[in-house]
Formats: C-alpha cells, structure tokens, sequence
C-alpha cells in the first residue's frame, strides 16, 4: 500500500465516528474509509436516539475539557436553516434535600476548578429559571449557562459531509464481520464478501464494541444498558412557549435525588430515567431490521418500553413538575447504551494488537471531544488532552471478565446519580485479589478500601490501644463530617510510629513488571528521562514522556542484572505501552529482543521504614544494609530469616528503610520474621491513610493526580528526574525545552492558615478572588501538624502568597509553601 498517510477505516457513523473521520481530515488525514451498518442518515445507535443533554459538571478535568469542546464544535455546525447544532439553554441540577445541595456546591467546584462558569442558586432563583418547578420541593440548584443541548443528529450529518467534501468515503449498509490481522498488525477490515485494507482500524461502534474487539481478541469492557426515556402529552404551561416541535428554551433539569433528567421538547417534556432496575442487553437478540426498514421510531437500539418500570418515576416527575399532572405518559422506549466498570470511556490503541484503535462508551456530551483526542492519537501519536482517566487498558484482566464487567456496570447505572465520596469504594464484588499478607492484616484489625480489584489496609483497628500513648501534638484535629468519611484517627498513630519507631507497609498492590533480554537496557533507556545503562543494582526514579514531552507515567526502575529489570508502575496502561515497544524494538532487530512481563501476582512487597528499621533487620540479616553496605536508590539481593529478597533502598514515607520484594509462595513467612523481631522496637503494620500523608509531606507525587501528560516535567516540580548528564535521545526529550518555556502553571504546596480545615482534592483555588487553579492532592500531615494541599497554580504566583481554597461552597484562607515540608535536607531518608 503506497499512502502518504495511513489508510484508516472507521468501524460506525455515529456521533463519534463522523467526528473522527472529520478531526482527521482537520489534521489532514483524508485517507478514510467509515464503514457502517445502518443506513447513514439514521444509523441506528444512540445517536440517533440521544436526548442530546449536554451537562459539563465532572469530577474529571478531561472530561470537562470534552464536554467544553463539543459545546464548542456543535455550535459552529450551522445547518441550511441558519442555527447551530446545540442550543445553550444552559442546565439546571436541583436538589431537594441537605446532602445533595452541599454536593452541589463540590460540582460547582470542580466546574470553577476547570474553567467552566457555574453557580449555586437559591430554590427562587431555580424556579425563574425553570418555571414548572415545585416550590415546596426544591432548595436550591446548581445552574451551568454554557450547558444546553446537543442537536446529534444534525451535527453529525453536518460533520459527514464536510468529512466527504474533503475526500472521506462514507459505506453504510455494510457489516464488518472480521479484522485481518498480521505480525501483531491490523491489515484489513472484512465485511462478508468485501476486504478493505487498513493500516488502522478504530472502533467507534458504540455498545456493539465487544463484538468488534473480539474480532482481534482485544476485550472492550463495557456492557450495553437499556435506559428509559418518555414524552408527556403537551403540558399546559408550555403551550406556545417554543416555537419548534422539538424545540426548548429552559435549561436542561436534572433532578438526580430521584435519578431522573428533563428537557423541553416543544410543548411536551422529555423524561429520563435510572432510576429503574438495570436491564442488561444481549445484542444477539435485538430486533434485525434490514437498513431500510430503519426508521426514528424503529432502531436497534431502541427497544419497547416497559411502562412497569416507569411507574414510580411518572409519580416522582408529577410531583416535582406538578404541571405533568394535567398529561399523560405519550410514549416512550427503553435506549441502549454503554456502561463500563468505572463509569468511564474506553479510548486508545489496544494492548495486543497495533494499529486498533477503540472510541467505546463515549456520551453525546463527549463525543466530538473525545474524536478529536483520539485523531490526535492517530495523527500525532499524543492527545492534547490527557487520556489516562478514560484509556482502554487502564483495567487489570480480571476486571476485563464479562461476568465482572456486568456487575460492576449495572452497579454503576444504579449509582450514577448517587452523592459519592471520592474514597467511596464498591461494595461488591469485593475480596477480588488479597495480598500474600491479608490474614496477617486481619489480625491486625485491618480497615480495608478497595482499588484496582485489590483489598488495600487504609488503617488498623490493632493501633486504636496506642491512641493513649499518642503525644498531643500529633493528634488530629477534628474534621467535618464529608472529609471525615472514610478517615480514621488511627492513621495519627501510624504516621507517629513510623516517624518515631518503626512501620511494615504492603505494598504489593504497586504494579511491578519484569523487562528481560539483551535488548531490555535499550528499550528502557530509549523511553525514559534517565539512564538505564548503569551498574546492576542501580535504581532510577525516571519519568515516560510522551512526544510532545507530557508525562504520561513515573516509574522506578531497578537494574537486577545485565538482562534483567524490574520496573514499579502506575497501571496496566504502562504495561501496554511498553509491551508494545518491546515488540516493535524485537521485530527491528531480533538479537535486540526485550520482553514485559507482570509479576505482581506472583510477588509482594513490604515497605519497612523508621528510625529503628535498621535495628530491626539487623536481627534477622547476615547482609549489610547499613547506609554505607546498601546506598539510598541502590538494590541488592539479601537474606532475611532465610528468605530471599530484593532489597531496595528507597522510601514513599521519607524515613530510612527499604522496599523488601519476595516470592509470593514465601511472603506471609517474610510478614512474621520482620514482625516478631519488631516486636521490641515497636513495629507497627500502617495503613495508606498514613502513607498518603507522610507522602505529601514529603512532596512525593502521584501520576495521574498529581500530573499527566498535560503537565512537563518542570512545572511539576520533577525536573531532578530529566537527567541532564543523559545525551541520548528519549521519547520527548526534542519536545521539552520548548514545552517547559511555554508553562504557564506550576504545582505549588499549600498549607491551610487555620490548622485544621480540610479539603479533599479537585477544589478550585483563588487568588484575589479569581478561580486560578485546583487542588490535585490533599491530607492532614500529621508531623507538620497542618493540612496540606498541592495544586496548579499560575506561574506569577510566589512563596508567601496567600490563596483560598474554595471547599464545599465555603473559602477556606492557605498560603503557598516551599516544598518538600517535611525534611527538606533529606537526612532522615539518607540515614
């Protein structure tokens, strides 16, 4: 194939595929070929039955930025008769009790945290704006002026033919029934007796996604959901009110204390619900039209609807629009969609297979967003907006399982409304993955939080007998009930005899792969900000970047020996992406093969920190860890009661100590030889909620909070780690001078003036009463005896300089710090 840029096929003409074809063609890729099933004019996924709500509150700043983009692009798209495709008729959430005004207030703050104008109002304030409101009901709304609604359909009609004018071929009518595959390659596309070769395949086939991704044996994790949207008969308050028959003028309404939305449809109101049982949908048995037969009352994914399941919800909407008691129910369908274990979109290249591509599970409010991040993707091979949040491979395999994706979907279709805690862990399924060390920490009272599948202590019950001893000083203050959820004054303890004695922490959660092979030293030192050429037993903090110089990971590296590495990562996304340049540099030259393997399973850690540690693994070790017989960021291989271990010297907390690797198979033996001989020395187990405050005292950060690949090094205050004595070229390495210059922000540390208000994480951040930044990362810090909080601040800003942290609709006074707080000389880490 001789293309000057890549044949690309597009699997699905819906709202996301058009947009893609089109932000290709805006990046100048018109090589394109959009494939889809139904007819083009109405193809028959949920874009053409979206209600188009377009609301931008989201505790995700890449989502935010989506939703912006796409209000943006839709109103530019002006169709023949002269308007726009989104009408800004602003949105309106109500709340009709306590806990959902005060979480209005945390949405409103993470609207002024990205940008987007936003405001609590009072119930009369609500009902000006939405006149049919029940007074008696509402105490107050959180209102959004830029939200409205997206006109789906003629938006995307308007986006397919600019993408055809510019060379895009657009097939409907056609099924793709397999992907060709070669060398780990995509090579064609099939559909029955036609083959369509392609360079890059991406799938923007909406709930029919898992089909698509099994055809190259990638899992898309998302279960198709039906969700039930009606129409009343015309409503006497809004005859004569907007003038189109599907038209609005009042701002879109939701009213998630019962788990409904609302929009005006002319002289009739749209309902939607999730507030009914989930109904899962096996696309075997939906409804086989022929193309022609398509119509906008007759779809796939419009099933009929079950008036049974709406009959509580019609009660619950004639109460709080009491003007719908003069109508009836007119007609309604149950609308599939997608749903994921998260809740998140699923975005980027597959793990297995390169050149496929996936846009999956992506909202109307989204969708241009996300098609442009993901032409980026495509054209440049980085998106300017940060993608980890919604990545494909951001799951763990288990978490990939039909029977874990159903389960974990329908629970977040009945939760999607719910006032939700940012520590908020799902109830079930639970007890997925336990460390090697879970019965020893049940013993010990273990209060377990879960991530990533994994039961992770975040305090131990054991340590309340030591609140008495706990020196006043060190004592937490009292917090608020919203910061107090999930939030024990045991971590207090912890944090103290960690600091003054010393603690074991588990750290096996922490992803670890192995890089093997004569080629594994190339690869790491051709990706990361450091050498990785250096002796064995070298240990490297090191960054990945992505061309455009954005962190995208931050990884510590171990060299074990010549051929061997073991790398501490964030998630499964890095495993994917230095799987995929193992193969690459493998296919380039064979004799320079590299190999990644994740071993977390089949391993744990302990992290031992504190004065007394040294003391401690002294009476179990004939090996020197001494600061002189293992150096800070060094690894050695040690025995410790007989047990073989990787020693490494480096620590999250700040203290003196090592992160200790073993064989799964001999862990819960390592648990009770370090514990019995600290008996003496007062060892404790601790938790993540001590960890997370240690850690921020001593201006640890965390990838993904902290930064992502919107953020350089230097601005994130992880310039130590480019290091300059490196003259090889790495992965963005001719990016970043450039990148840094053009920073306009920096993450700066915050303490709180008063001592003891917290805040959370995703607060905006003023200064001289202007919304200027947001807070990424936040805890009490025990030794430092205050609240801390890090955040995006503009670069003008200066040590000294007094802000506020706007936290649940209240301004709470912090003043901006040098960091790190907490020994800043580093002599309590080094020994």
């Amino acid at each position: 194939m001789s293309h000057t840029t890549p044949r690309i096929v597009i699997i699905g003409a819906g709202i996301v595929g058009a947009n893609l074809a089109d932000e290709l063609v805006q990046l100048g890729h018109t090589n394109t070929l959009v494939l889809e099933q139904g007819p083009l004019g109405i193809p028959g996924g949920s874009t053409s039955h979206a209600p188009g709500l377009v609301f931008s509150s989201n505790g995700s700043k890449s989502m935010t930025e989506f939703a912006q983009y796409t209000i943006e692009k839709l109103t530019g798209l002006v169709g023949e008769d002269g308007r726009g495709s989104f009408l800004p008729v602003g949105g309106l959430e109500i709340a009709t009790n306590e806990e959902r005004l005060q979480d209005l207030h945390r949405r409103a703050g993470w609207n002024r945290s990205y940008g987007v104008e936003a405001e609590v109002i009072d119930a009369a304030e609500c009902l000006k704006k939405f006149p049919m409101l029940n007074p008696e009901k509402v105490l107050g709304g959180l209102f959004t002026p830029g939200d409205g609604l997206a006109l789906a359909a003629k938006g995307t009609q308007l986006v397919m033919e600019r993408a055809k004018a510019a060379g895009v071929e657009f097939r409907d009518r056609t099924i793709v029934t397999d992907i060709e595959q070669s060398g780990g390659k995509v090579t064609a596309v099939i559909a029955g007796e036609e083959r369509f070769e392609a360079d890059i395949v991406v799938s923007c086939a909406g709930f029919w996604g898992p089909a698509i991704g099994k055809m190259v044996g990638t899992a898309v994790p998302l279960l198709p959901l039906a969700h039930q949207f009606a129409w009343s008969t015309p409503a006497p308050s809004l005859a004569g009110v907007n003038e189109l028959p599907n038209g609005a003028s009042r701002p879109i309404l939701r009213y998630q204390d019962k788990d409904l939305y609302y929009r005006e449809w002319g002289d009739r109101i749209g309902i939607g619900s999730y507030a009914h049982r989930p109904m899962p949908v096996d696309l075997d048995t939906l409804p086989a039209y022929k193309p022609e037969d398509i119509t906008s009352e007759k779809m796939p994914s419009s099933l009929p609807f079950t008036l049974e399941d709406f009959a509580q919800q019609w009660e619950d909407t004639q109460e709080i629009l009491p003007d719908l008691r003069n109508t009836e129910i007119q007609r309604g369908f149950n609308g599939i969609f997608s749903f994921t274990p998260d809740g998140g979109s699923l975005v980027g290249q597959s793990r297995e297979v390169d050149g496929f591509f996936v846009a999956e599970a992506v909202w109307v409010t989204h969708a241009p967003g996300i098609a442009k991040a993901v032409a980026e993707l495509i054209a440049t091979g980085t998106s300017k907006t940060d993608l980890s949040d919604c990545d494909l491979n951001r799951f763990e395999d288990m978490q990939t399982t039909a029977e874990y994706v159903e389960e974990t979907s329908k629970q977040n279709f009945v939760e999607i409304y719910d006032v939700r805690h940012p520590l908020e862990p799902r109830t079930s399924p639970r007890d997925v993955r336990l460390s090697p060390f879970h019965e020893q920490q049940k013993a010990l009272g273990a209060f377990y939080l879960e991530g990533t599948g994994w039961e992770r202590p975040h305090w131990f019950e054991a340590n309340a007998a030591l609140l008495d001893e706990l020196p006043a000083e060190w004592a937490a203050p009292e917090r608020d009930e919203w910061s107090n959820k999930f939030h024990s004054p045991i971590a207090a303890v912890e944090a103290w005899k960690t600091r003054t004695a010393v603690a074991m922490f588990d750290m096996t959660p922490l992803k670890r792969l192995e890089i093997t092979g004569p080629g594994a030293g190339q690869l790491l030192h051709g990706l990361t900000t450091s050498s990785m050429l250096r002796k064995p037993g070298a240990v490297s903090y090191t960054l990945l970047l992505d061309a455009a110089g954005g962190i995208t990971s931050d990884i510590t590296v171990a060299r074990l020996s010549e051929e061997l590495y073991q790398a501490g990562v964030n998630s499964n996304v890095d495993l994917a992406y230095l799987s995929r340049e193992a193969r690459k540099q493998t296919a380039a030259d064979p004799a320079k093969w590299a190999a990644v393997r994740d071993i977390t399973a089949g391993t744990c850690c302990i992290g031992l920190w504190g004065p007394y540690a040294l003391d401690l693994i002294n009476k179990i070790t004939r090996d020197d860890l001494s600061k002189e017989g293992l150096k800070y960021f060094n690894a050695k291989q040690v025995s410790l009661g007989g047990i073989p271990v990787t020693a490494m010297r480096l620590s999250y907390v700040g203290e003196f100590g090592w992160e200790l690797y073993a064989s799964a198979d001999v862990a819960h033996k390592l648990w009770d030889v370090i514990w019995e001989a600290g008996q003496e020395f007062g060892v404790i187990a601790g938790g993540r909620e001590a960890f997370q405050s240690m850690r921020l005292e001593k201006g640890f950060r965390s990838f993904g909070t902290d930064m992502t690949s919107e953020h350089e090094p230097n601005q994130a205050g992880l310039g130590f780690a480019v290091k300059a004595s490196k003259t090889d070229d790495f992965v963005g390495k001719s990016a970043l001078a450039e990148r840094a210059a053009a920073a306009t922000k920096r993450l700066r540390c915050l303490t709180v003036d008063d001592g003891v208000s917290m805040v959370l994480g995703k607060e905006p951040v003023f200064i001289d009463g202007v919304a200027s930044g947001y807070v990424t990362s936040a805890a009490y810090g025990y030794t430092v005896r205050q609240p801390i909080a890090y955040a995006w601040l503009p670069n003008s800003v200066e040590t000294g300089d007094s802000v506020e942290i706007e936290y649940l609709g209240r301004r709470i006074a912090a003043t901006v710090v040098d960091d790190p707080l907490y020994d800043p000389q580093m002599t309590r880490l080094r020994g």
